[in-house]
């Protein structure tokens, strides 16, 4: 019998990302769609591209609207989600694209969200030591922010090897605008966005750099630290996450090539390219997979990661499928794309 599956915030661009492979999967029966202002319209007025769902209807998200469902997606703006959660039957599978539940430190979360601390749920990142064991049959899920899983995959091997201890971890990432939703916004209209390279949350202020020091204690590092600066640029979808760190000891190159090739050799979606080759975000488009290269920049004893994915995809809808089939005991790359779309 396939799960019926519905999903809050239908309308945005990570609910239709959900549709879009929800639409290819094979154990998957689609079920309720719901969206706030957009309530009492058609979905095929916000995502036309989902013709198999255009004349399907748009409910309000209420919990009642998900009666006899087996998942709930809920991509739905940080601070919503949790209400709607509590609501929601404990048989009941809810997989949160939000960031309600990604945080353990209540601390941190009220000084990046401002809201109180709605609690932590097992953590959505499949490719994290020990989170496959934690998933398996789990209720509840919190799908990791999209640059929060770029840099984690780009580090990770790094940091379980002790090759970095995880402090002094500098980011910066080229992210398309997509990642910010679907309201409009004056600095994402055309004619701002269009020709220009914008950073913002500037000076450690974006909400996800709290999150990704979580995934590097997680790891192993101790107090690490992380400077975050995010760059907007003229790509709808994707994300380019350049990340560098100190190197604990004598590292030779060949040595961090077989530790990434180590980490990742049974990964179905994350892929080492072969040395000298850089991660680009045109080669994961619409797809699940993440590719990552790593390098050593002799200067400054430095390692140097990059990690390119679809934040759509990977960095959110996929993810949460792939967290989906994991915890019902689907075979994890069930009704998820491995190619990308390029050019």
């Amino acid at each position: 019998m396939k799960l019926k599956v519905g999903v809050g915030g239908a309308t945005g661009y990570a609910g239709g990302e959900l549709l879009r492979l929800l639409l290819s999967h094979p154990e998957v029966e689609i079920g309720a769609l719901t969206a706030g202002s957009s309530a009492g319209t058609r979905l095929g007025e916000h995502q036309p591209h989902l013709l198999p769902l255009a004349d399907r209807p748009i409910e309000p998200t209420t919990a009642d609207a998900f009666a006899g469902h087996d998942a709930v997606f809920l991509a739905l703006p940080h601070g919503t989600s949790a209400e709607l959660a509590n609501a929601l039957p404990d048989d009941v599978r809810v997989l949160d694209c939000g960031a309600d539940f990604r945080l353990t430190d209540a601390d941190a979360w009220q000084r990046f969200y401002g809201t109180e601390h709605a609690g932590s749920w097992p953590y959505g990142l499949p490719e994290m030591p020990g989170a496959r064991k934690l998933l398996a049959g789990a209720r509840r899920i919190a799908v990791p922010g999209c640059n929060v899983t770029a840099v984690t995959l780009a580090l990770l091997p790094a940091v379980v090897a002790g090759m970095i201890d995880g402090r002094d971890v500098v980011v910066t990432a080229a992210v398309g605008p997509s990642g910010a939703g679907k309201s409009a916004k004056p600095h994402l209209i055309g004619s701002e966005l269009m020709g220009s390279a914008t950073p913002y949350a500037v000076g450690g202020s974006h909400r996800h750099t709290p999150e990704m020091q979580q995934n590097l204690a997680a790891l192993g590092a101790v107090d690490p630290t992380v400077s975050f600066t995010p760059v907007l640029v003229p790509m709808s979808r994707g994300i380019l996450a350049s990340c560098s760190a100190p190197l604990s000891g004598s590292v030779t190159a060949e040595q961090l090539q077989a530790t990434y090739a180590d980490a990742y050799a049974d990964e179905p979606f994350v892929h080492l390219l072969p040395d000298g080759q850089w991660p680009q975000t045109q080669y994961v488009t619409g797809s699940n997979h993440c590719q990552v290269q790593v390098g050593i920049d002799r200067g400054t004893g430095r390692l140097v990661a990059l990690a390119a994915l679809d934040n759509l995809a990977k960095g959110t809808a996929g993810q949460a499928v792939q967290c989906l089939n994991i915890a019902t005991g689907l075979p994890e790359t069930t009704g998820l794309a491995g190619l990308g779309v390029a050019p």
